[in-house]
């Protein structure tokens, strides 16, 4: 990673380009201008330019053509200068594709959307984001590991399962949060509940951070500073402003509500207000601004899942942002490609579900007095005859009260698809033997005729 090459100043340009070669440059204007890209300067001095214009020629022009739509926002950087950002084609693209793809949540498999199934689905996604949230922090760990933690409700065994558990019932927390304005006090409340457990220094957790601890973005191998926030002694006043932006109560214009978002991640990312957990705290807070906005769907979203392919660009993007006198549309554009992704990995995911849900229940269907919960289950137990179920983890994966979920695991119990036993206290459940055979013979025949060259055939998947 290293920092890229800042532009030249604007400023300058204009004083050195006058009379005839301004005029070459205005003529050439057309064809000065990349369509797709909003290119950084590091990017633009490695490709070929438009015929007759050097890279700097260029480079003004693009500059000359941005600075007219650029609106500043309220953040500002070390140096009091306000960040600014633009709405290219590029990025009003991408913004009307995650319109698309939130409002066409109608259009979702039933298992996704409706009540009966969705908390099953809601679980899944939020053991995914506090996952990979985490693994962008560091954390070491299998997700197998990590997802059989939060599912049995076992403690966490280290540092980074702590860290993962934290993300996990913060991001139920902000469920509950949605409702509410952001403070200061709930920022605070957010940061103690990623870092609980984690931080060198447990008093650090829902602080901000001291003059004397000197927290910077450095290198760890060549030591290189990618980024100083600013002075601590700014962040009670920054952080009020920010909760004033996130609340919708600046700046004096519209703000797509992606874009708020997006904008609300980088600034607590910017102002780095903690010792550690910053990152954490800045996902958190842009899914609790979704979520406070109605967008419902970025319940099933991980976004987390999308940057850790590719942890650089993020880096990258906020950058560019920095080293271009705070133009934070490269951060947009990035962040809106990973949320267009996220939406796009959601609906993905849904057409696989709802084909292998619809495939199992071919099956299943026809065994009577089996609710949907039991059929996860069972199609789960027939492809890993070996896993082990707990009252505890079935109310954990499908959000239900223990009662229910004891009534649905006895249930299958009693007709011999589960056999059970008493470990310690609790009760384990695993798939009965010869599983298969007994569903076959416990399905009913449907209707009619039967058709002899479709018998049922259940086994588990290789």
């Amino acid at each position: 990673m290293r920092i890229p090459q800042p532009p030249p100043r604007f400023q300058e340009l204009a004083a050195k380009l006058r009379g005839d070669r301004m005029d070459a440059i205005l003529e050439a204007a057309p064809a000065a201008w990349p369509r797709d890209r909003y290119l950084h300067w590091d990017d633009l001095r490695r490709h070929p330019g438009p015929k007759g214009l050097t890279h700097e020629e260029w480079w003004f022009m693009l500059k000359l053509g941005r600075m007219g739509k650029l609106r500043p926002i309220p953040l500002r950087d070390r140096n009091a200068r306000p960040f600014v950002f633009s709405l290219p084609d590029s990025l009003l693209e991408l913004l009307h594709g995650i319109d698309r793809g939130l409002g066409s949540a109608w259009t979702l498999p039933a298992a996704v959307t409706d009540p009966a199934a969705r908390d099953t689905y809601l679980v899944s996604t939020l053991i995914q984001e506090a996952i990979t949230s985490s693994q962008l922090e560091g954390a070491a760990t299998t997700r197998n590991i990590a997802k059989e933690m939060i599912r049995t409700g076992r403690p966490p065994r280290n540092r980074s399962e702590r860290m993962i558990l934290n993300n996990y019932l913060t991001m139920q927390r902000i469920r509950d949060l949605r409702g509410e304005a952001l403070t200061p006090e709930l920022v605070f409340e957010l940061h103690r509940r990623v870092t609980e457990g984690t931080l060198d220094g447990p008093a650090a957790a829902g602080r901000f951070r001291r003059a004397d601890e000197n927290i910077r973005v450095i290198d760890e191998i060549d030591g290189t500073v990618f980024h100083d926030p600013p002075a601590a002694a700014e962040l009670p006043a920054r952080i009020a402003a920010m909760c004033e932006f996130a609340n919708g109560r600046t700046p004096g214009f519209f703000l797509h509500p992606v874009i708020r978002g997006i904008l609300l991640h980088f600034w607590l990312a910017y102002d780095h207000p903690f010792v550690d957990g910053n990152g954490r705290t800045a996902r958190a807070l842009f899914y609790w601004l979704m979520l406070h906005q109605g967008l419902e769907l970025f319940e099933f979203i991980s976004i987390s899942q999308i940057l850790l392919q590719a942890p650089v660009r993020y880096a990258t993007a906020f950058l560019h942002a920095e080293t271009d006198e705070n133009d934070l549309t490269y951060f947009l554009l990035h962040q809106a490609d990973v949320i267009t992704r996220a939406v796009k990995a959601l609906h993905d995911y849904a057409r696989r579900k709802i084909a292998l849900l619809q495939s199992t229940e071919t099956h299943l269907q026809r065994i009577e007095g089996v609710n949907h919960r039991q059929l996860a289950l069972l199609a789960h137990a027939l492809r890993k005859p070996d896993t082990r179920y707990t009252i505890a983890g079935h109310r954990q994966s499908h959000n239900v009260v223990y009662q229910t979920a004891r009534t649905d695991l006895l249930g299958l119990a009693d007709r011999g698809f589960l056999t059970v036993s008493k470990v310690g206290h609790a009760l384990v459940f695993r798939a009965a033997p010869d599983l298969p055979g007994k569903l076959e013979s416990s399905a009913q025949d449907p209707p009619g005729p039967a058709d002899q060259t479709l018998p049922l055939r259940l086994s588990p998947a290789p």
